[in-house]
């Protein structure tokens, strides 16, 4: 489990990110941050397109800036958005998370509630590889 410092210093990245989102249709930014196991953080916000299917989420434009930096391991991932609820991935985000092995899911509002949760939770059915 991911200590109470690193879960805020995560939020703190991803509501950093979602300051640069890009969402003229929505008007939903949110923001994310992937810890990689060797305590890089890469932050990420949701970019949206006209055409909506080639939009995408701040949880995988985090995950795909560490890979792009040739990261592969991963301890946790926080996404931020202002929900009423802490904000929740999509199942394609727990797709993308389930093929990293990315177990803690941290989600957050920005009223200051925090909910941390196993990935296999959130997506039991996640195809890819074997993460119980």
């Amino acid at each position: 489990m991911i200590n109470a410092d690193i879960i805020d210093t995560m939020i703190r990245t991803a509501k950093e990110a979602r300051s640069h989102a890009h969402c003229p249709y929505s008007g939903e930014a949110v923001g994310a941050c992937v810890l990689a196991s060797d305590g890089t953080l890469y932050g990420g916000c949701n970019v949206e397109n006209a055409s909506y299917g080639l939009s995408c989420c701040a949880e995988r434009v985090a995950i795909f800036r560490a890979v792009a930096d040739s990261k592969r391991d991963f301890d946790a991932i926080a996404v931020v958005a202002d929900t009423d609820d802490p904000c929740v991935p999509c199942g394609a985000c727990c797709q993308v998370m389930a093929e990293f092995k990315i177990r803690d899911v941290i989600m957050a509002n920005l009223k200051g509630d925090v909910q941390v949760a196993d990935l296999m939770d959130l997506a039991p059915c996640a195809a890819g590889k074997t993460l119980r």
